[in-house]
């Protein structure tokens, strides 16, 4: 299922993460693992975060995607399920149909 993932990261924490190299270690290892369709950095509610749009085969990868974010980064997560044009296509053809 594809899914976004928004993550505001704590500004003490990030520019600890940042001095010492974690921050991109973290990121990079999000990166590998998620093997995002999109990413994106930029600051958000007055701090950093990222975003990732990614396919999340089962729910059980929630611990290994969000906790290195919490422990890390002291970071606030969301995590939905989205659709891009081609599955909202489908979707509402489905509706239609039903």
């Amino acid at each position: 299922m594809r899914v976004i993932l928004r993550a505001h990261l704590d500004t003490q924490l990030s520019n600890e993460a940042l001095k010492s190299g974690k921050l991109l270690k973290i990121m990079q290892s999000l990166g590998e693992q998620l093997k995002p369709e999109a990413a994106y950095f930029g600051p958000s509610e007055g701090g950093r975060s990222c975003t990732f749009v990614f396919d999340m085969q089962d729910s059980s990868q929630l611990p290994t995607i969000a906790e290195p974010l919490f422990e890390g980064l002291g970071a606030r997560i969301e995590i939905q399920p989205v659709m891009n044009t081609e599955d909202m296509k489908k979707g509402l053809a489905a509706v239609q149909r039903g």
